[in-house]
């Protein structure tokens, strides 16, 4: 069994009072879901997050508090056990710019709306316990 691992985060941000979060199209896959990518050697899984997020959006971020910390593990393949690590990061600038060869489009939409553009399971529930913390968290 091969097994990979990523890292991403979900990226928000306050826009005239709302909670927005960044949502990515995946060229590939065409589906909408959170900037992540995989680990190189040598880096922490909080590295992971911030670099390829820059890379897939060309946006800053900042990690809020690595206290919120989850996991998803699937099989994309038979032989391939996936595991990705999710964050919660703060936006510290709003210049996307969707990396050509992987996304198609980059959509900022408000947190509660958010659900009804994912199409996994996993992602869904993620984004309702991203809700709950920046709603119990000081923003």
């Amino acid at each position: 069994m091969n097994h990979e691992k990523s890292c991403g985060a979900i990226v928000y941000r306050k826009h005239y009072g709302n909670t927005e979060i960044l949502l990515i199209k995946h060229i590939k896959s065409g589906y909408w879901s959170f900037p992540k990518g995989h680990m190189e050697d040598g880096e922490t899984e909080i590295e992971t997050a911030v670099r390829e997020i820059k890379e897939e959006t060309n946006i800053d971020i900042s990690i809020d508090d690595s206290s919120f910390r989850e996991t998803v593990v699937f099989n994309p393949r038979r032989d391939t056990r996936k595991e990705v690590v999710y964050f919660v990061a703060r936006a510290l600038s709003n210049d996307c710019i969707p990396q050509e060869e992987e996304i198609s489009d980059i959509r900022w939409v408000e947190i509660g709306q958010a659900a009804s553009h994912l199409a996994y399971d996993n992602d869904k529930l993620i984004v309702n316990k991203v809700r709950s913390y920046l709603a119990t968290s000081k923003i």
